[in-house]
């Protein structure tokens, strides 16, 4: 008798033989029992998982004399003709689609289908590759497949489910089929050597799994061949290695080793060895990736072995544990990628030693690339991150001092503050809503004894002295030019609020400010990726640096909503991963900061600025004003709140007091009656040049800020035109002229331009 295939003689006979497939013969065994049956099924999956065979089964089971049943009896007529072994039947026709997949086949089977079965109960067609079956042929069967006699089953059996006609894949039942796992296989190949006698090495049965991709046929067709050759000791696993060309384990533990080893001589002796015993490099390397592969599993999962994850012998598995612990998972990653990448190269090659040796090479090199302009990139990166990191960990200025929460009567003013808004830009401060409390006056230190006067308080009167009035005894001023300090009642407020510590810079030494170092490089590489995002981003300012969160300031509320889009984010965080090699999570903010420039209309000059925080102001002389007072007309009386007390009349303004500035005095410019600066606060660096501060006699305009909380007294403020001299400003003759007429604001603009700049009105 001639010898059978192995994959035609271990053919399975019932559904419950069929390995690996519990999903496909579960469902089919439950309809049979229940007679469920459908009028035509699909079946699709690889090559040699079972397909045939399982409509094969089917039909059995069909044409059963005691079905339609799971279980075939296999002694009945059909089923002895319908056995792996059995000469078939007349009514179970199988139909290669390959060869018979036109459209007159097609008419051909549509004419036989109707004639009656001749001894079975069902005639069943398996046509066999239905994907090669035509679109005319598909059209021809569409109506016998959607509406074929009772006798009729179709089982289609496909490698390729999609390109079987839409039509005739939804008149179907679709069960698709999948690769064998290899524990299974396994078991299968090892109860098939003992069915037949032969002794096997353990070794060999991973080879010839992984030579058969999965599939039962191929693998049972590897082993027939190992059987065939088998000599007295049966199959040795030398012999497997040879006839099936797959690499030897010694030579892959060798060059495994070598690698953790750092060792280049001992890895190329390796290949030069592969070479030379005339085995394909390019096996060589899938042999190695598929050791890289086991080497990442071991080193991630202790126990891969008892899990099944890794198959092999319990030698081999112990050393391959080692090299796995001495490599590490990132180390045998990077390796495996670079083994892949090589393959990929190999295709096509004519010179496949070459590519392997710089495959090897490459493995070598730690953290290697083989693309030269990513490894410039990463240079590059890494530069720039080690410049801004070192630029970023400079020591930071020390901390202001913070001035005490109270301070005396006879304190001069903070002179601290003064350096900070030398260069007279003002800087918006965050308003604070304060609530006054009245405190109790305290003595002062000796000095000219000035007419009292009251200012307005909301809840109690407090006496502070007022501005001397020049006489033949008051005492000379002083040599140096200091700046006298306003002598207000004491007021007691809140002690300031603690300043936050600053936010820790982002990891690499990295925040707002070196963000902001290469913010154009950023805009330029978002230029390139996408347009709209780049005309936002040329809008926006890194703000801060929050760990991972990079928050960038924008002037709309809208162009917050546009940065926020996920398009956007993604587009920044990957400009972001190629200028400085971080992963950061983008938020924009609307920068609605006010503006920290005064607004009053004045000669020229600027606007007092604002308090910076966060040191301590001073108290507010009486009579502040806020931001933009309100000035009064000079000689009538002022329209205060009827809640404002009234104020007591007042010494005459100094020489200087029509100017807006509070800066000291120089004496060579001024008479050496002793002069107080302007109170802060009360408009006059806002009015127009000649509006005198009442005099005595007349009542001064109650000017008081909103919210009814003394405000500190201003720094001085540099004039706004080049060319300013303190000994240019009006004497005391004018000012007198002046206090009994109106204001007339564009008058005494022009007079000012015709007074400094020599500008003539044009009629």
């Amino acid at each position: 008798m001639a010898n059978r295939a192995l994959y035609r003689k271990y053919r399975p006979r019932t559904f419950a033989e069929v390995i690996g497939q519990e999903h496909v013969t579960a469902p089919l065994i439950q309809a049979l029992k229940n007679g469920k049956l459908n009028h035509a099924y699909l079946f699709s999956g690889p090559r040699g998982c079972g397909k045939t065979s399982s409509a094969r089964i089917l039909a059995r089971s069909l044409n059963c004399v005691n079905g339609p049943t799971p279980d075939p009896c296999g002694v009945c007529d059909s089923c002895v003709a319908l056995a792996p072994d059995g000469p078939g039947s007349l009514d179970v026709v199988e139909i290669d689609a390959a060869s018979h997949g036109g459209v007159d086949d097609a008419r051909d089977l549509r004419e036989r289908a109707f004639f009656a079965p001749v001894n079975s109960r069902f005639k069943v067609y398996v046509i066999d590759e239905a994907h090669m079956v035509s679109s005319q042929g598909f059209n021809a069967l569409l109506k016998l497949v959607e509406e074929p006699p009772d006798f009729v089953k179709f089982v289609f059996a496909t490698t390729e489910p999609d390109k079987v006609l839409q039509t005739i894949r939804s008149r179907t039942h679709h069960y698709p089929f999948r690769l064998i796992p290899p524990s299974t296989m396994v078991g299968l190949l090892d109860r098939i050597c003992t069915d037949e006698s032969v002794t096997i090495e353990q070794s060999v049965l991973p080879l010839v799994v992984r030579a058969g991709g999965g599939s039962a046929r191929d693998s049972l067709s590897i082993l027939d061949q190992l059987l065939a050759g088998a000599g007295d000791g049966g199959v040795t696993y030398q012999n497997a290695v040879a006839l099936l060309g797959v690499t030897d384990s010694t030579l892959l533990d060798e060059a495994c080793s070598a690698l953790a080893a750092d060792d280049g001589a001992a890895l190329y002796g390796v290949v030069d060895r592969v070479v030379d015993a005339g085995h394909d490099p390019r096996r060589f390397a899938s042999d190695l990736l598929e050791r890289l592969r086991d080497l990442v599993i071991l080193a991630t999962v202790p126990d891969a072995a008892a899990k099944g994850l890794v198959d092999a012998p319990a030698d081999q598995l112990e050393r391959m544990t080692l090299v796995a612990n001495q490599l590490g998972v990132a180390t045998a990653s990077r390796m495996a990628d670079v083994v892949h990448n090589g393959l990929v190269e190999m295709r096509g090659t004519t010179s496949p030693r070459l590519l392997l040796e710089l495959v090897c090479a490459r493995m070598l090199l730690p953290a290697a690339d083989e693309s030269q302009a990513a490894l410039l990139q990463r240079l590059e990166r890494l530069e720039r991150r080690l410049a801004i990191a070192g630029e970023g960990t400079l020591p930071a200025a020390p901390p202001a001092p913070v001035q005490p929460q109270g301070r005396t009567p006879g304190e001069s003013a903070p002179q601290a503050r003064a350096p900070e808004q030398a260069a007279g830009a003002p800087e918006p401060a965050a308003p604070q809503a304060r609530a006054p409390e009245p405190a109790a006056p305290a003595a002062e230190p000796p000095r000219p004894t000035p007419p009292p006067v009251t200012p307005p308080r909301p809840a109690a009167e407090t006496s502070a002295p007022s501005r001397p009035t020049p006489d033949a005894g008051t005492p000379s001023r002083p040599a140096a030019p200091v700046v006298p300090a306003q002598t207000p009642a004491p007021v007691s407020r809140p002690a300031p609020a603690a300043t936050a510590p600053p936010t820790p810079p982002a990891a690499g030494g990295m925040d707002a400010a070196a963000v902001r170092q290469v913010w154009p490089q950023i805009v330029d590489q978002t230029k390139q990726r996408s347009r709209m995002v780049w005309a936002l981003v040329q809008n926006a300012t890194p703000r801060e640096v929050n760990g991972d969160e990079l928050v960038l300031a924008v002037k709309h509320q809208g162009e917050v909503r546009r940065l926020s889009d996920d398009k956007c984010v993604s587009v920044l965080q990957e400009v972001l991963q190629t200028v400085l090699g971080v992963r950061w999570k983008i938020r924009a903010e609307a920068d609605g900061a006010p503006s920290g420039r005064g607004g009053g209309g004045g000669t020229g000059r600027r606007g007092p600025a604002p308090p910076q925080a966060p040191a301590p102001a001073p108290p507010a002389p009486p009579g502040g004003g806020g931001d933009w007072p309100t000035i009064a007309p000079v000689g009538g009386l002022p329209s205060a709140p009827a809640s404002a007390p009234s104020v007591a009349p007042t010494s005459p303004a100094p020489a200087n007091h029509a100017q807006p500035s509070a800066a000291p005095v120089s004496p060579a410019a001024v008479s050496p009656a002793p002069v107080s600066p302007a109170p802060a606060g009360t408009g006059l660096g806002s009015t127009t040049h000649g509006a005198p501060a009442p005099r005595s006699g007349g009542s001064a305009p109650a000017m008081v800020e909103d919210d009814d909380v003394p405000l500190p007294p201003e720094p001085p403020s540099d004039p706004m035109y080049d060319g300013f001299d303190p000994g240019d400003e009006p004497l005391d003759d004018e000012d007198e002229a002046s206090a009994g007429r109106p204001i007339d604001s564009e008058a005494d603009a022009i007079a000012l331009l015709e007074q400094h700049l020599g500008a003539r009105q044009i009629d």
